[in-house]
């Protein structure tokens, strides 16, 4: 894994385009595909430098969209990190920007406003994380259509939110609704198999371990028939979500789930090359 600092030929290109071309913003597709490369190889030191590189690029010529967009993603990576401060940071800049950007009613906004409610619900603050959740909502719920998988997300991570402040009511509702929306959705089945897991961890916090045996058993049940009848392509992201939910399955002593759900992720990325 390289420590360094960004070599020039990583970014001499793009600076030319910047500083010649005088065109104020930042050529985010190659800075995206930059940034999946990094990642595909777990060069997290390198990831890291080069959005801080890009982040002060945009600053320097005044794009807002792309400090914007350079923002969300690094709030997701120091999420996925565990450095929650500075995810923190990342997630108020985002927020910051969107008032600068004059589009706090867009789809673009919300998503800002999901993305940052993630990070604050990752790191223990779910007052905060509800209250981006329900900008969010407000706009995601004029704007997009019933079979949005981002409509899905959204009720998703709402519940897990309401679900920490022990909120259980409003929890399954939110819940029910993301079941109905990703039910409309193409291969919808790999989330709503992790509601189910969601609803599993919401009954024990509910009601406890004991009482909630019957309805984790029922939850574990739906949630397993979904992701091994579901018909979406076995890529990547079905191996992600397999390897996701076998934890849930090793927690609750179903190991025989857990070993297939693994092996499946195996599979696809001993065959793909990809990482889950």
């Amino acid at each position: 894994m390289r420590q360094g600092p960004l070599q020039p030929e990583e970014y001499q290109e793009q600076a030319c385009l910047l500083c010649m071309d005088r065109e104020e913003h930042i050529p985010l597709r190659r800075i995206m595909e930059k940034l999946d490369d990094h990642f595909h190889h777990k060069d997290y030191p390198a990831a890291e430098k080069h959005l801080h590189y890009w982040l002060e690029e945009a600053r320097a010529c005044g794009d807002l969209r792309g400090e914007f967009a350079l923002q969300n993603e690094l709030m997701g990576y120091y999420r996925k990190l565990g450095r929650g401060e500075e995810a923190m940071e990342s997630a108020e800049a985002a927020l910051a920007l969107v008032e600068k950007l004059e589009s706090e009613g867009s789809v673009g906004a919300a998503t800002a406003c999901v993305n940052s409610a993630t990070v604050y619900q990752a790191f223990g603050r779910s007052e905060r994380a509800l209250e981006l959740f329900q900008k969010a909502q407000a706009i995601y719920e004029k704007s997009l259509t019933r079979d949005d998988s981002r409509l899905g997300s959204l009720y998703n991570n709402m519940a897990l939110a309401m679900t920490s402040l022990r909120r259980f009511d409003e929890a399954k509702e939110l819940y029910a609704m993301a079941l109905d929306v990703m039910g409309r959705v193409k291969h919808g089945e790999l989330e709503q198999a992790m509601t189910h897991l969601n609803l599993a961890d919401a009954a024990v916090a509910e009601y406890g371990p004991e009482a909630a045996e019957g309805m984790v058993t029922g939850r574990l049940e739906q949630a397993y028939e979904l992701l091994t009848g579901s018909t979406a392509p076995r890529n990547g992201y079905y191996a992600f979500v397999c390897e996701k939910a076998a934890a849930a399955y090793g927690y609750y002593g179903w190991f025989l789930q857990e070993a297939e759900l693994n092996r499946r992720a195996r599979e696809i990325v001993e065959r793909t090359g990809t990482e889950s």
